[in-house]
Parts: structure tokens; sequence; C-alpha cells
């Protein structure tokens, strides 16, 4: 399970993480080099007294001995580094919790309004706001200016209707003289409840579950701002 973080803003309470390749890659060398003890101590014990191992047999042997032990001990200092860097990247992002991410991920509607924030492609004249249900089935399409102006949805139908509370994302397909120039997913605000650590990285997770890499953050404020 994933290490987190659910503090309150400006606090924070890491918990240990593990370099899964550098710690592997220990315990194979660590068992090589367990083998080769086994093996060098067999050899000198029932060697032949008649024909003792050369010096410089023996010499190589140690050596490699060495390098293995090295390679060992270089292993577990790359994974305790490792981990003191996920640590140190978790901590520093817990005063995220609780601030409001801009991030292009689903948003939680529970029957308050939602701001959308398009970024409708260059050149287009007109842009179409499409909406979409936690399974990705569009559930709506509104005709929107083709602005980056902030757009409020107010998660009702066209009939007036509200829409189920639930998770929805919002894309924004842009058009030039009556052609699609592309299709684009809108950013939206969305609390930030926990932090957790990743295999590639850092994870935020948003008010209703939905989660996004730290370097997908575009911008962060204080609630109400």
């Amino acid at each position: 399970m994933a290490d987190a973080i659910t503090a309150t803003p400006g606090t924070a309470a890491p918990t240990g993480t593990t370099n899964g390749a550098a710690a592997g890659a220990g315990k194979g060398l660590s068992g090589d080099l367990q083998t080769f003890l086994l093996m060098l101590t067999t050899q000198m014990r029932n060697q032949d007294p008649l024909k003792p191992i050369e010096s410089s047999d023996f010499a190589v042997q140690l050596a490699t001995f060495s390098g293995v032990e090295q390679q060992v001990k270089t292993n577990q200092l790359l994974g305790s580094l490792g981990d003191q860097l996920g640590l140190s990247g978790m901590a520093q992002l817990a005063g995220w919790v609780g601030m409001e991410a801009r991030v292009s991920a689903p948003a939680a509607f529970d029957g308050s309004p939602v701001t959308i924030l398009p970024d409708p492609r260059d050149g287009a004249d007109q842009a179409m706001l499409v909406i979409l249900d936690a399974t990705n089935r569009e559930v709506m399409r509104e005709p929107v200016a083709a602005t980056d102006d902030p757009i409020v949805w107010a998660g009702t139908d066209a009939a007036g209707a509200p829409f189920p509370p639930g998770q929805y994302s919002f894309r924004i397909d842009s058009y030039k003289d009556g052609e699609l120039l592309g299709t684009d997913m809108a950013d939206i605000y969305a609390t930030v409840t926990e932090v957790q650590s990743g295999i590639d990285g850092p994870l935020v997770v948003l008010e209703g579950g939905a989660t996004v890499a730290a370097s997908e953050v575009r911008a962060l404020r204080h609630p109400g701002d």
C-alpha cells in the first residue's frame, strides 16, 4: 500500500518508502556474497595438501570477494538515499493538503456549481463544452466562447434538471470555420485531501478520489480565492 500524508495544511506526517530496485539488487548481491564465501571456505577446507591453492589464485578470489562486498554496501547506500529523497518530497508537499489545485481531472459534483478553466486551441473561432460522466460517457454538450475565460457549470441539463452527484470531466472541442481543430480536457480547481508516494514520484489525491501526479498540478490557491 502506498505511504500517505493526510495532515492539515502546513503539517507533515510522512512514513517510510522503499526503493524496490535497489533493495532487490542488494538482496541478490548479498545472496551471491554468501554463496561465494561458502564456495571459498569449502575449497580451502578440501584442497589437496600436496597441491595447495596458488597464492595468485587466492589473491584473485579475495579481490572478487572484496568487489562483491563493496557492491552490496553501495546498493544499500543507494536504497537509503532513495528512501530519504522520497520522504523529503512528500514532506514538502504536505502543505498542499487543504489547498485547491488546478488540474486536468474529474470534478466531484455535489450539486454546487463547478468552475471550469478552458484552453481552446489557437485560432479557434468556436468552442464546445462537452461534459462526461464517471464512465467517460458524454452526458451533455453546449457551445461556449472560444476564450480562456472561466465557465461556471451549474450541473443541470438543457431542461434545467440537475445531474446526479458524482465525478464529471470536462472537454473543450475547438473549431475554426466549422472544422474541428482538436479536443482537450479542461482544467478545474479541486481540494487536495492527501499526498501519497508513487513509483514515479509523489501523487496528489483530490476531493472525490481522483489522483494525479504532483507534477501535473498547474497552480495552487487557498480555498475561496
